[in-house]
């Protein structure tokens, strides 16, 4: 992981946000993965793209960290979507306190296992620790139920069951499962 650097997108670089999204989507484990397909990512025009990148590179909304080799090339990203008290979620649950949800995790099969997933995880809950008023005093995702390679990574990294349990509105019979990292004493 050395050669690579954790930080976060910058509001011009919607091509290579667009792109590290239809490679995450074009993985096997996308299915389980991501609530999203392929065929939608790429039928969405390029001001969708310049959105998103825009939203998630500055500001309390989002943000999304991005691993950047040494050439420019991107092996992996994570975002953080802050969730405000009263708001809803994907879900349609209300949101009860302010929290981070991290969602649209990827790293390139080339390079799992080299850290690049704990760098990006790790600037992400930095980030969310950092924001005030209100400050987040958790972050969660939702991992899908047959996403076993996933949900082992996110235990190991010290996310944590919640027991709350979603069904995918796409497959009514899937369930995903919430896991959460708690603020720590010292964050």
């Amino acid at each position: 992981m050395n050669q690579y650097v954790i930080r976060p997108v910058r509001g011009d670089e919607w091509e290579k946000v667009k792109e590290l999204r239809i490679a995450a989507l074009n993985d096997p484990a996308a299915p389980v993965a991501f609530l999203e397909t392929v065929e939608q990512a790429e039928g969405r025009p390029d001001e969708f793209w310049q959105a998103r990148a825009e939203g998630a590179s500055h500001g309390r909304a989002a943000r999304q960290f991005v691993a950047e080799g040494p050439g420019g090339e991107w092996a992996g990203s994570v975002t953080v979507l802050v969730e405000e008290s009263g708001t809803t979620d994907i879900f349609d649950r209300v949101i009860e306190q302010a929290q981070g949800h991290l969602v649209g995790v990827f790293v390139r099969p080339g390079q799992r296992g080299s850290g690049l997933t704990e760098g990006l995880f790790e600037a992400a809950l930095e980030w969310a620790w950092s924001l005030e008023e209100p400050g987040l005093e958790r972050v969660r995702l939702f991992v899908h139920e047959d996403n076993a390679r996933a949900e082992a990574f996110y235990r190991r990294f010290g996310f944590e069951a919640t027991g709350t349990v979603v069904l995918v509105s796409a497959e009514p019979s899937a369930k995903e499962l919430e896991y959460a990292f708690l603020r720590p004493a010292t964050a």
